[in-house]
């Protein structure tokens, strides 16, 4: 079987794909009216998603319950990404105010990285938390480049990185060698940290590739070899399953990447994927972050949970 599977939305181009999804499952669209949908989390706990609309300065919430949508935080900062931290607090990034944050249980929030070497943060894109609580996170420029996501600023540190803040609260650049850094996440053993460059944004010829760089037990990095090169617009936010595999967003729907790289599959969106998180009761359902709307697929495969 080979080829786009009528009404599903799957399409194979290596057999390996076909023990990925059910025959009979179906995309979904739960939701629309975003500009930008970025940034999707599930929370098991509440049955509930979250994800941004960045242009709209707001984060969305959609429950499982009943399907209904609600404005969980509005402005919003323009936050982009989005994770939760071991103790199941949300964790932003923001691009308005150029910092990570947490959200606390009782809704306050707690600033976890706005500078670097005292100078201003560009404007934080993805986040995730390792198991040893280090918090990491990329930051391209894309919120001070324009108003529509942001504030138009210059950049205070003249480069685009990705940083590592540590269980003791201190930041440090884990890699300095990125054009725009961008979506970032671990393999299933935590050995492995990928992250993607969506250079060619804004350099002609530049990257729109996932990176892989194999992970010290201090946190250094190493290798940072190019995994996966785009085939269809730009990689942008990613999740890997249990095998290892990597479903990630691209201009025509979501990618899945098998553990060389190789693309084996994808499912076909009707606009352009910005993120995806893994979710449901067994984290066997994609949520999909298209340009204006929500989607969701089931999938015969599992998403690495973050605790």
């Amino acid at each position: 079987m080979f080829g786009v599977i009528e009404g599903t939305g799957f399409e194979v181009i290596d057999p390996s794909f076909e023990a990925c999804f059910v025959g009979h499952a179906r995309v979904e669209r739960l939701w629309t009216g975003a500009r930008w949908s970025e940034g999707p989390v599930w929370f098991a706990a509440g049955r509930y998603l979250l994800w941004s609309d960045i242009p709209n300065n707001r984060i969305l919430r959609w429950d499982e319950t009943d399907g209904s949508v609600s404005v969980f935080r509005a402005p919003s900062n323009n936050t982009n990404g989005h994770t939760f931290d071991r103790q199941g607090r949300l964790v932003s990034c923001e691009h308005l105010g150029r910092r990570v944050t947490r959200t606390e249980h009782d809704g306050s929030i707690t600033v976890i990285a706005d500078r670097y070497d005292g100078k201003r943060l560009n404007s934080p894109n993805d986040v995730v938390v390792k198991s040893d609580g280090s918090i990491w996170f990329t930051d391209p420029s894309y919120g001070i480049l324009m108003d529509y996501e942001g504030a138009r600023a210059d950049s205070e540190i003249g480069a685009c990185h990705v940083y590592r803040v540590s269980p003791k609260g201190e930041i440090a650049i884990a890699a300095d060698d990125y054009l725009k850094p961008n979506g970032l996440a671990f393999s299933p053993d935590e050995s492995l940290l990928y992250i993607a460059d969506t250079g060619a944004t804004h350099h002609e010829n530049g990257p729109k590739h996932i990176r892989r760089h194999s992970v010290a037990p201090d946190g250094t990095l190493s290798g940072g070899e190019v995994f996966a090169t785009c085939t269809e617009g730009l990689f942008d936010g990613f999740r890997c399953d249990t095998d290892g595999r990597i479903w990630t967003s691209a201009a025509d729907g979501v990618h899945c990447l098998d553990t060389t790289g190789k693309l084996i599959g994808k499912v076909h969106i009707p606009e352009m994927v910005a993120n995806v998180c893994f979710g449901g009761p067994k984290l066997n359902r994609l949520f999909i972050c298209g340009t204006t709307s929500l989607y969701s697929i089931y999938l015969n495969v599992n998403g690495v949970s973050p605790l």
